[in-house]
């Protein structure tokens, strides 16, 4: 061990021991706080002899008398029952109310004792004043003393811990985040300043011990001149736009950036700093808040019986969450998957409300067991969130990509018409249009046999699909995969460093879903405003800076070639589609062109028969049939399209 460590270390130990110190038990402090009133009255007796021609008191026994009385106060008032490193303002409070019935009951008695008895006066009645202040401010002062001296050693040796950080705002919200984390122990930030947009104050003048710096750089140049590393910002004047491009500033430069909600929005404001929370990649989107229609939403679903299947999923599940907002009489909830469905469950059973909630394990390619349910809880609406829909492992398994996607949407259409559902809503995706995979084939394939329902003359429900892109933090999508690498010290994978995807958020997702089935009159496709394309490498240097490290110094990121199926640039409408506006400016209806219901049956009937026992190749050439647009791309079934065009 070298000779600069062992200083160190002797530091280091007794830092710790002098912060597991044990709190003093009642009697330690109850006889500190005696021998104090005893020194005020030593120091009072000194200072009346010496001012005075009459003493303070003449016979010692009055000085016993003054500790007695004192010391049934501090019993009575419990004044040693507090623990002096965490003294508070109550605890002052209570020394001042014991201090002053100890010099009240002593006045008193002084003159009690010199009436009855016809004596002089036990105790100069200025020195009883003089021994009151000295009294309490001596025991006030101690306590002062001990609780700073704990505050400043513990500081001083945990400040190398802390995070140095800059708060953004000088409004009241600022001032109050800013005084809750000085006061809270244990501390995780060391404030530095504030910095001030609006220049509102002098760059002189300082709150709560801490400069305020205008803003006349740009922030990470502030930032770097005040040694800082994090930036917490609490100005509640910002837009969306002006938060959005400083927290791309901060992490652009590796300054970490917090968010922190309105004082008044605080649950537990002991607990200060769990409530600033780091940018999520879902905070940096730049979109505009959706508008809902919720009175047609609720018009539609309030005291009906709703079935959402896929219901355990990321965007079933979100779906379920809401529609329980819209107050259905029942709700039926159908997935194939026990344990997501079981957790679901306890979920919505903590939620006071008097919704009744089923919940059915099934799998949709099971059409005798999706009739059960059709007759056992005869459903108004039917929102179709159950799918296959990871492009490479489709690619792998065409076979069960039809099963689950075209026959299991076949069945959950047919009997919805078959019982009378009031509408049958589908949730698609983008990979359908000109699709480059089996998954996007599939789901076109469901999606024409969904929209051609309409033809059909006796049919009364009205069959309805979305579609939009990626959705961020679904289950098995690209932001829980990264935030996974991240954790893992990377690297992060990307397939290729051009690839662009449309994200929105589930609840966004959700929300437009449940718009489109309130709009919808039967045999649209409503298309979603996924907002601006992002550049997947973008998004992944975001994630690492974000997670507060250096892109490709401390995560690297990789490069691995475009997966089977997986295409450059996603679409949401074909090429020979067209678009109408809705009333919500979010969210547009397609219209392309489909066939007969006959034929579009006759096909899946054809492609059905073939999954069950032809090969990879027979069941992809008949998909590609069906869906002449669809083109494989990275994929093995690139074949099929070369002897097509031959």
């Amino acid at each position: 061990m070298s000779k600069n460590t062992t200083p160190k270390l002797r530091a280091t130990f007794f830092n710790n021991k002098f912060q597991n110190i044990g709190y003093l038990p009642r009697w330690i402090i109850f006889t500190i706080d005696v021998t104090l009133v005893a020194i005020s009255v030593a120091v009072t007796y000194f200072i009346v002899n010496n001012l005075s021609h009459n003493a303070f008191f003449e016979k010692p026994i009055s000085a016993l008398l003054i500790l007695f009385i004192h010391g049934l106060s501090f019993i009575f008032f419990r004044t040693y029952a507090g623990i002096i490193r965490h003294s508070t303002f109550i605890d002052g409070v209570k020394l001042l109310i014991a201090t002053t019935c100890s010099y009240a009951t002593l006045f008193l008695a002084n003159y009690f004792f010199a009436f009855v008895f016809e004596t002089k006066l036990l105790f100069l009645s200025t020195g009883l004043f003089i021994n009151y202040i000295i009294s309490f401010v001596s025991l006030f002062l101690f306590r002062i003393l001990v609780k700073n001296l704990f505050e400043i050693y513990i500081q001083k040796s945990d400040s190398s811990k802390l995070i140095k950080a800059v708060i953004y705002g000088a409004d009241a919200n600022a001032i109050s985040v800013a005084n809750a984390l000085k006061t809270e122990k244990p501390s995780r930030f060391k404030l530095v300043a504030f910095l001030d947009k609006f220049n509102r104050v002098k760059a002189s003048k300082s709150i709560l011990d801490l400069p305020i710096v205008n803003q006349t750089k740009s922030v990470h140049v502030l930032l770097r001149s005040l040694g800082a590393e994090a930036l917490i910002i609490a100005e509640k004047s910002l837009t969306k736009e002006e938060t959005v491009a400083l927290v791309e500033e901060c992490i652009e430069y590796n300054f970490k950036v917090y968010t922190v909600p309105l004082i008044t929005d605080w649950e537990d404001q002991k607990q200060i700093s769990n409530q600033l929370k780091n940018f999520d990649i879902e905070d940096l989107l730049e979109r505009k808040p959706i508008v809902l229609d919720t009175k047609t939403i609720s018009y539609q679903i309030k005291n009906k019986t709703v079935l959402i299947t896929g219901g355990a999923g990321s965007i079933g599940s979100e779906i379920v969450r809401q529609i329980i907002n819209y107050e259905p009489s029942q709700l039926v909830i159908l997935d194939q998957a026990e344990t997501p469905l079981h957790s679901l469950n306890l979920e919505i059973a903590a939620i006071s409300t008097n919704i009744d909630i089923k919940t059915v394990i099934a799998d949709i390619k099971d059409y005798a067991v999706l009739e059960k349910v059709f007759q056992t809880f005869q459903p108004h609406f039917v929102y179709h969130a159950a799918a296959y829909k990871h492009v490479p492992l489709m690619e792998e398994n065409p076979a069960q990509a039809i099963f689950t996607n075209v026959a299991g949407t076949k069945n959950l259409a047919d009997l919805s018409s078959q019982y009378g559902v009031e509408k049958f809503v589908m949730v698609s995706t983008d990979k359908a249009v000109n699709p480059s995979s089996v998954m996007g084939a599939s789901k076109r394939i469901a999606e024409k046999y969904v929209q051609s329902y309409m033809q059909q003359t006796t049919n009364k429900t009205k069959f309805i699909t979305t579609r939009f892109g990626n959705v961020l933090g679904s289950n098995g999508s690209i932001v829980p995969l990264f935030t996974k690498q991240i954790q893992e010290g990377g690297p992060i994978t990307i397939t290729h460093p051009e690839i662009i995807r449309y994200f929105m958020t589930i609840p966004e997702a959700c929300q437009l879903v449940l718009e489109a089935g309130a709009m919808g009159n039967g045999g649209e496709i409503y298309i979603f405003d996924m907002g601006k394309p992002v550049k997947i490498v973008d998004l992944a240097n975001k994630m690492i800076r974000l997670a507060g490290f250096i892109p490709d110094v401390d995560i690297k990121i990789k490069i691995i070639g475009l997966r089977p199926g997986e295409k450059l640039y996603e679409e949401l409408l074909n090429d020979t589609g067209k678009t109408l506006p809705t009333h919500n400016e979010k969210i547009t209806i397609g219209h392309e062109r489909i066939g007969s219901f006959d034929t579009i049956s006759a096909f899946v009937e054809e492609l059905l028969i073939i999954s069950k026992s032809a090969s990879n190749e027979e069941i992809v050439g008949m998909m590609k049939k069906i869906v002449p647009e669809f083109k494989s791309m990275n994929s093995e079934f690139e074949i099929l399209d070369t002897q097509r065009i031959l």
